[in-house]
């Protein structure tokens, strides 16, 4: 069953166009998460849904019923917000049953709304509290028990856990996981935090300048990104991009290389198509480069470490491949970005002889920056 659909949804700031023909269908208790860089149009959908931006044109459907014209309180929506909007002069639980309070429900009902929002919440013990007596998690939880209370059709989250700390960010994660399967509520939810994405989501939605770039599952979107936009959008570290030129086209195999980079061959997929000659994209996740004894041989580039981040349980090199041109990097012209799985002995300044794993190569055409290679197949879903 279809809990929330978009059908061709458009939103124009004047001349600016925010969303471009945004179509997407949810089902009834998935968890999506909606991620793009500033500006992609993710929280302006967001409160589109919600009937805090009207829209310019398209359809907004919640369990069937066109809510685009309906006010945000006739949705079927509750929203929790990245500040936390809580009452100062109310307590908790006043906090928690003041939706209901203004739909006029009856006392008897919103006690008992509240006292299991703050069940499954794990905040009883905090009812008479205010506030300003709260943690940040605490203060978190009562603006999710907020939206609990109302019993809506779809919960809608934009960017709740952005003003934790790390450690809180990790613990409310699982916890809202957790709510999630108990509640088995339709959720959507826009973050900045890839990890939040990653581990959270059933799908993930990807914008980017106003429209949808790829919907899949965590790992389908990893593993198999549409595009050089999703590829390099999904992974920290971002996954490299450089500059190839097809050397030879055989069926569908085609090699590539580029000066400072061996040549290695790739499958296409069907139906892609390209000349002997051809420039390409090339990318390759940071966890798939190892650093091999450069006299074992067989190493696909070489280049100097400028910069080594020990991280505890991985270590990341920065190399400098020299004439390898980078496509899109921040770190310019020739870095490359290795990700080790272990505490490596590597100092910088040395040199050191990379292997780049062939079954773990993107190439992305030049002209539409579609993946033209194979999907990679998906061990564990």
């Amino acid at each position: 069953m279809t809990s929330l659909e978009l059908r061709h949804v458009n939103k124009n700031y004047g001349a600016y166009h925010a969303l471009r023909g945004i179509d997407l269908a949810v089902a009834q208790g998935e968890f999506i998460v909606m991620v793009g860089p500033s500006g992609c149009g993710k929280s302006t959908l967001l409160k589109s849904i919600a009937g805090l931006e009207s829209i310019s044109s398209g359809e907004i459907l919640i369990n069937g019923r066109d809510v685009s014209t309906a006010e945000p309180g006739d949705r079927g929506i509750a929203m929790v917000f990245q500040s936390y909007a809580l009452y100062p002069h109310m307590t908790v639980a006043e906090n928690m049953g003041f939706g209901l309070r203004m739909a006029k429900r009856p006392k008897a009902e919103i006690d008992a709304a509240v006292a299991r929002a703050a069940k499954i919440l794990r905040i009883t013990d905090q009812l008479d509290k205010r506030p300003k007596q709260l943690s940040g998690g605490q203060r978190q939880r009562v603006a999710i028990g907020r939206a609990i209370t109302r019993s809506p059709d779809v919960f809608l989250f934009d960017e709740p856990l952005s003003n934790l700390d790390a450690a809180l960010r990790t613990q409310m994660r699982v916890e809202l996981s957790g709510l999630h399967a108990e509640l088995g509520a339709t959720m959507v939810y826009v973050t900045h935090d890839q990890v939040e994405a990653m581990t959270m989501a059933s799908r993930i939605v990807v914008l980017n300048r106003g429209v949808i770039e790829q919907v899949g599952s965590p790992l389908e979107l990893y593993r198999n990104p549409d595009n050089l936009f999703v590829a390099g959008f999904l992974g920290a570290p971002r996954m490299n991009f450089f500059l190839v030129t097809v050397d030879e086209v055989s069926d569908r195999m085609v090699t590539v290389s580029a000066p400072g980079l061996a040549p290695v061959a790739v499958e296409l997929v069907t139906g892609a198509t390209v000349q002997k000659g051809a420039a390409l994209t090339l990318g390759i996740r940071p966890e798939n480069i190892a650093v091999i004894d450069a006299a074992s041989g067989g190493g696909t580039v070489c280049g100097n470490v400028r910069l080594v981040e020990h991280l505890g349980r991985e270590t990341i090199l920065y190399v400098d491949a020299g004439p390898l041109q980078c496509v899109s990097s921040e770190s310019g012209t020739g870095n490359i970005t290795v990700q080790i799985g272990h505490v490596a002995g590597v100092a910088a300044d040395t040199t050191v002889s990379l292997r780049v794993d062939p079954r773990e190569i993107y190439l992305f055409s030049q002209d539409d920056e579609r993946t033209i290679t194979v999907r990679k197949p998906i061990l564990d879903q």
